[in-house]
């Protein structure tokens, strides 16, 4: 064991680990889409670490901008004007196209989802929000109670008022139901979540959280009509809409943010990782004028000593001017198609690939035992044997580095990656489903 590593293991506590069943990996060099390991083996960063380093490692424009804001203003409070505070702000709201609304910063997602919720129930003053089962909304104990997946239980008995609902998710739809169309889809899901709000009662609902697209809990895409039917249904009840593009906001899908892909308007947004691609902590809640403007009169009760802060302003000014000048929207298109293309192939020709899902840059892999029964290769929530990470580990040996979650293992590349880094990176990949092919057999 390296130095590196004993001390590292010795003092630091890792996420989401058993502590004595990890060998955290001694990274000594990172670049593009690639980093090397302590022994000088490369790896194609096929997760763009945790979906966040969309410009890849080392990008010099984000790197100088640091530098700049340390030497000339490393930190001021939340309460004061600064020039990279207002820009930022001033940018990312013209990037939402959500005209007339305004920013609050925060630190990471979770943060701003935490807020997000305060500005719901202020708004509405009602106390109670939906969130889908298959989310994950930030590991801080509001969002926590937020999140929908396993993760969550560690928080509760948590906050009251958390209803979850069952999003759309028409691979794993019960069993009763036959669609005959994307549309039979929609509508089925849709009635579902309108009973749920009549049982819990519209008048004590706040707010709806949506990941616009569904992250690390399968890459799932909204059918067609669903937002729209989600968007009159908040309008019939006044419950606010909330969108988290925490994960894919920035031209993860190719838009710059998801929403963007399906023609309707949220009343916050929240966001974080590709704001600063990693390079600094940054998030915050795009709040629209119909919200933020109660505030004008009435008291705001959320503040946090790091909001705003300048570092993390500026790396966010020079990462949106880095995705303009680098064309990153063009880069997602192109490469999205291959990908999309790719694993299209792969599902037809692997025993194991029940089905992929891909948007943009951001896709999924979801393995099966069996393709006509649909059974996960591993059980919800109790891979007992390890085997998601056996299979990970399969991955990483090859050179490929990403992660999994449930049955799936997430493919959602720095957004900057080349055709041929993107071909030879799959190659990998299909090399390996042939193995676990082999072994469901």
């Amino acid at each position: 064991m390296s130095n590196v590593k004993e001390q590292g293991m010795k003092y630091n506590l890792y996420s989401w680990s058993a502590q004595k069943k990890i060998s955290p990996m001694v990274v000594s060099k990172a670049e593009g889409i690639f980093f090397w390991d302590e022994d000088g083996k490369k790896y194609y960063d096929m997760s763009a670490q945790l979906v966040n380093s969309n410009l890849g490692h080392g990008h010099k424009k984000l790197v100088q901008a640091i530098k700049d804001q340390a030497e000339k203003m490393a930190f001021m409070g939340p309460g004061y004007s600064v020039d990279v505070r207002s820009e930022a702000s001033q940018k990312l709201v013209e990037l939402s196209g959500l005209e007339g609304a305004k920013i609050f910063f925060t630190n990471a997602g979770a943060e701003a989802n935490e807020n997000a919720i305060k500005f719901a129930k202020a708004y509405t003053g009602k106390w109670k929000i939906f969130s889908a089962y298959r989310s994950y909304h930030g590991a801080s104990f509001g969002a926590s109670a937020l999140t929908g997946e396993p993760r969550r239980f560690i928080a509760e008995p948590g906050v009251p008022g958390f209803i979850k609902f069952d999003g759309p998710y028409a691979y794993r739809a019960p069993r009763a139901r036959n669609f005959k169309s994307e549309a039979d889809v929609t509508a089925f899901y849709l009635e579902m979540l309108e009973n749920q709000f009549l049982y819990e009662g519209p008048d004590q609902i706040a707010a709806i959280f949506f990941e616009t697209i569904v992250g690390s809990n399968g890459i799932l895409i909204p059918p067609a009509g669903y937002y729209e039917g989600v968007r009159a249904l908040c309008d019939k009840y006044n419950i606010v809409l909330v969108f988290d593009e925490v994960m894919a906001g920035f031209y993860r899908t190719g838009t710059a943010f998801a929403f963007h892909q399906f023609g309707v308007k949220p009343d916050l947004v929240t966001f974080a990782k590709g704001a600063t691609c990693g390079y600094v902590p940054l998030g915050g809640v795009i709040v629209t004028e119909k919200i933020h403007k109660i505030f004008d009169e009435k008291k705001m009760f959320n503040g946090l000593t790091y909001s705003a802060h300048p570092m993390g302003c500026a790396t966010t000014i020079a990462t949106l001017d880095a995705y303009k000048e680098e064309k990153v929207a063009e880069n997602v298109k192109k490469q999205g198609k291959i990908l999309a293309d790719t694993l299209d192939e792969m599902e037809k020709k692997h025993a194991s690939v029940g089905q992929v899902r891909h948007i943009g840059l951001f896709s999924c892999v979801e393995l099966v035992k069996n393709k006509e029964t649909r059974e996960p290769i591993v059980p919800f929530n109790k891979d007992t044997e390890g085997l998601m990470a056996k299979i990970v580990g399969m991955l990483k040996v090859e050179g490929f580095s990403t992660y999994s979650h449930e049955n799936m293992v997430l493919i959602c590349p720095p957004l900057i990656i080349t055709e041929t880094e993107l071909r030879e990176a799959l190659a990998i990949l299909d090399k390996v489903l042939d193995s676990v092919d082999n072994m469901i057999k």
